[in-house]
Parts: C-alpha cells; structure tokens; sequence
C-alpha cells in the first residue's frame, strides 16, 4: 500500500516546515471593486483565490514574519501597518476559539 504524500509548507515567521493542513493561509487579493487596490486576509479553508503565504496559528509566528518583513517578500510589496493591524485582531480570535 502506498503512502500519501502530504503537502509541506514553510511559515514565513518561524520558517518551520509543517504540513500544509496545520498551517493559516494569508492571502493576497486584488479587490472586486477596484481591481487595482490589494486586498490582504486570513483564509481559514485554505481553498480562497489569490496568492499565498503560510504562517503558524500562532501570534508568535505572525510578530515574527512582521518583524522579519516575510510577508512583505512574499507577496513582493509593502504592507501597510493597518493591514497588520487587522490580521493581527483576526489571528486573536483564531487562538481564542
């Protein structure tokens, strides 16, 4: 019987690899109202479009891929401090579920 392969993913704070399944997609979006404005979110079901970076469920994991600018080369653009703001709130409640 043949083994399935898990997908592995790196996270851009603690750069760990883990399986995909374990790990929080950020996501990066361009709006539906206007298609030059960027968009960045949680994607908790892994399944959203858009270009994405892994991170740990962990707020630990997100200071540090803020700190070390991992989002930022990821999606090969600056953010700004409101969207991290944001992401940081929403990570919150995923630890508090």
């Amino acid at each position: 019987m043949a083994n399935k392969k898990i997908p592995m993913r790196q996270c851009v704070g603690c750069h760990e690899m883990k399986a995909k399944k374990e790990m929080i997609r950020v996501i990066k979006t361009a709006s539906e109202e206007e298609p030059e404005k960027v968009e960045i979110s949680l994607d908790t079901t892994g399944r959203k479009n858009g270009r994405g970076a892994y991170i740990c469920p962990n707020s630990e994991c997100l200071n540090a891929a803020i700190k070390s600018k991992g989002l930022e080369r990821s999606f090969k653009m600056s953010i700004p401090k409101d969207v991290y703001e944001i992401l940081t709130k929403e990570m919150e409640k995923l630890e508090n579920r």
